[in-house]
């Protein structure tokens, strides 16, 4: 063994990693990426939860109560409503994700103490909110020791809370998973797909025949981005069967509508994917770039942790990814049974990523193989 000739490989090795800018930036940017990302997104107490407030006893303890369960800075109280039927239409629509409900009779149920003196109403369709809830039911409030001076040392604990799941009583984790996984396994798919489509056209020396074909370069992007459609909505299917056949997932909105989301949803990806694909030069590259984009999403969005508890600025930047959007486009059709209508901002927010991101790929789609 030569250790002049060993040191010369490794001598060559430095040199061609220093050259490849994309992966020296990668061996920096990966693990710069998964601290930030990680350290953000793993956060399981949340805070600033949209909430409602119906208070129907409205005496000096419910509002005492309101007041102390805002200062926990658990639930973020945006409204106040009147009748039951505004929660379920605010939740259904996804504007709130729990609701406190304090009964006519709330200050009998606390001098009795035989039955749940309030009700916390979340939306079940996100296990994170569920999370919340209980962290509510496990709060000391002071104003709820009846009989006793708020904040008087030896408090008791919260009486019993009466916790109410919409759209998932059984609590059941395969009801908020398999929505999102639709998301993320099309996220993970369809951008790997296209990005790696026109570079595997420049590997297969294919992209000189295509260059002496009268086809823009808008035609060739959507081209390639049309077949692979089709793909998605046959894995889309494939998901919603499996999920009805073996987990018992309901779909309680309109399949159209899903349907119609998914679509949007997956023109997303794909543009994303073919803007990759404008900008990697070999399919390892587009690869790297397309994991790149996928851990942030799968992170950030609200699919493994709790968006509620990210801190603001990374909040901003997951609604940036198509998966956010998506998560809560998919959750609220097939769970909540909510219309697209009621979330037309979430659905013009994919359309507004597809529309930059296939603009700024055409850009810079040239028909030269330099």
């Amino acid at each position: 063994m030569s250790l002049a000739r060993l040191l010369a490989v490794v001598r060559k090795e430095l040199v061609q990693l220093g050259r490849d800018r994309l992966t020296f930036a990668m061996i920096v940017g990966i693990p710069t990426l998964q601290l930030l990302l990680f350290g953000f997104a793993i956060n399981l107490d949340i805070r600033h939860l949209p909430a409602a407030v119906l208070d129907q006893a409205n005496t000096a303890h419910s509002r005492e109560l309101v007041a102390e369960l805002a200062s926990s800075q658990v639930l973020d109280l945006r409204r106040v409503v009147v009748a039951p039927q505004e929660i379920d239409a605010a939740m259904r629509r996804g504007e709130i994700s729990a609701a406190v409900v304090i009964p006519p009779d709330f200050e009998t149920r606390l001098a009795r103490a035989d039955r749940p003196a309030w009700q916390v109403v979340v939306d079940g369709s996100d296990q994170s909110v569920q999370a919340a809830a209980r962290q509510l039911s496990a709060f000391p409030l002071a104003s709820l020791d009846y009989g006793r001076a708020p904040n008087r040392p030896g408090t008791r604990a919260v009486p019993s809370v009466e916790i109410v799941n919409f759209y998932n009583p059984e609590r059941r984790a395969p009801v908020n998973t398999v929505p999102g996984l639709i998301g993320v396994i099309l996220a993970m798919t369809m951008v790997i797909f296209t990005a790696m489509a026109i570079v595997r056209e420049r590997e297969r020396g294919n992209m000189e025949m295509l260059i002496a074909t009268p086809l823009s370069p808008f035609e060739l992007t959507i081209g390639k981005v049309l077949p692979y459609v089709g793909i998605g909505l046959v894995q889309v299917t494939l998901i919603l069967l499996l999920g009805l056949l073996v987990f018992d997932v309901p779909v309680r909105g309109s399949l159209l509508e899903v349907y119609v989301a998914a679509i949007v949803y997956i023109a997303a990806m794909l543009s994303l994917g073919v803007f990759i694909s404008t900008l990697a030069d070999s399919q390892f590259q587009a690869m790297q770039m397309a994991f790149f984009t996928f851990l942030p999403q799968i992170l950030l969005s609200g699919f493994m942790f709790p968006y509620d508890g990210m801190p603001r600025a990374a909040q901003w930047l997951a609604e940036i990814f198509p998966l956010t959007h998506f998560l809560r486009l998919i959750r609220g059709i097939m769970l909540r049974e909510a219309a697209l209508g009621e979330m037309w901002h979430e659905l013009a927010a994919l359309a507004a990523f597809v529309a930059v991101m296939l603009s700024v790929a055409v850009l810079r789609f040239r028909k030269r193989l330099d």
